[in-house]
């Protein structure tokens, strides 16, 4: 059973803890949640993600970041 693991972030600093997330490089899925729960956006990642694939998906986070205040990020950890 996957492992789950949650994050309160700024708006600010989303990015940034993604980045860090997917780096770490054991995440299956990253989730970004509103205050309310509402899933905003969610994130696969498989073994094969490279940066090139990252950076449209980086951007969007970052234009999302903008607009919203606080947010939660789930983290799918695979074993």
């Amino acid at each position: 059973m996957p492992k789950k693991a949650e994050y309160k972030v700024s708006g600010a600093d989303l990015v940034t803890k993604i980045k860090s997330l997917i780096k770490e490089g054991n995440a299956r899925r990253i989730i970004i949640k509103d205050v309310k729960g509402k899933v905003i956006m969610e994130i696969p990642l498989t073994v094969g993600v490279v940066g090139a694939v990252l950076a449209p998906i980086l951007a969007a986070i970052g234009a999302m970041a903008a607009l919203i205040k606080e947010c939660t990020i789930e983290v799918i950890k695979g074993k």
